[in-house]
């Protein structure tokens, strides 16, 4: 069973979940009805990714009750602003057919439309208001989350970025411990391009597990919450399966050295519209 991790404001997430994109709503619903039939209980989207829908169509073909599941969705760029968020909010709450949100996601920062800031506290006034259950943010760095902080006085729960052994965030694995946020990786897995490592492949081979399966465990243990994106029912299993085997401390530290750079967008610069 996936362990759950706390969250600042007194809400639980699980400590691994499913990520959805790229997928379409077909895929999407094939693939989060597998995933929760495995036991994957964190459903991770974006109205970005298109995908809302399908996710919520297989969320309540699941036959799990929606106080199970953890349901994760962002707001895009185009939709910065305080009216433009609380509007953004209800369309995709209609799009994935469910009555609240339990994370709630500013997708990028956008900081050349300087509006994140009005983002979030809208995205407080839904929590207040019982429509999500807790907010965060995804793909800041560390000014944008002090600057959130410091003009609004809430701290987000979660920090989704791209973190995976070739780009493992140790500076803001750092500024997120000492704001109290979780680490919320997307790409664990380094799009796949990692699996191959010599030394992913080794310590897999000393622990008769997949690579994938490395990978995880050492995100976990580095108290990272990573959100793997399968399609397939039986990686899917697989990458679930991370909580009876240990690395070792030398083997966090060979994976945590293999730091190439970052493969995805840099937030001070990236636009996402």
């Amino acid at each position: 069973m996936t362990p759950a991790i706390p969250l600042n404001d007194g809400h639980s997430m699980p400590a691994l979940g499913l990520g959805t994109y790229p997928m379409a709503n077909d895929e999407a619903h094939t693939a989060v009805m597998s995933a929760i039939a495995s036991g994957y209980r964190l459903i991770d989207t974006a109205t970005r990714y298109g995908n809302e829908p399908g996710v919520g169509q297989a969320i309540r073909d699941s036959g799990v009750p929606r106080g199970e599941l953890f349901v994760v969705t962002k707001l895009p760029g185009a939709d910065h602003g305080y009216d433009e968020t609380l509007a953004s909010f209800e369309a995709a709450r209609n799009r994935l057919g469910t009555d609240y949100v339990d994370l709630y996601l500013i997708h990028w920062p956008l900081p050349r439309l300087y509006k994140y800031v009005d983002s979030f506290r809208a995205m407080s006034r839904l929590r207040d208001d019982g429509l999500v259950r807790s907010v965060g943010v995804s793909n800041f760095g560390a000014k944008h989350l002090r600057r959130l902080v410091e003009e609004t006085g809430t701290v987000p729960v979660v920090n989704q970025v791209e973190l995976h052994p070739r780009f493992n965030q140790a500076e803001m694995r750092e500024v997120h411990r000492s704001m109290d946020i979780v680490t919320q990786a997307w790409s664990p897995l380094g799009r796949g391009d990692v699996l191959d490592d010599p030394t992913i492949v080794r310590v897999a081979d000393r622990h008769s597990v997949t690579p994938a399966q490395v990978v995880l465990r050492w995100e976990v243990q580095l108290g990272v919450v990573p959100i793997p994106k399968s399609r397939d029912p039986h990686r899917q299993r697989l990458n679930l399966d991370v909580w009876d085997f240990v690395l070792d401390e030398d083997e966090v530290v060979e994976l945590s050295a293999l730091e190439t750079g970052r493969q995805g967008g840099d937030p001070d610069v990236h636009e996402e519209f």
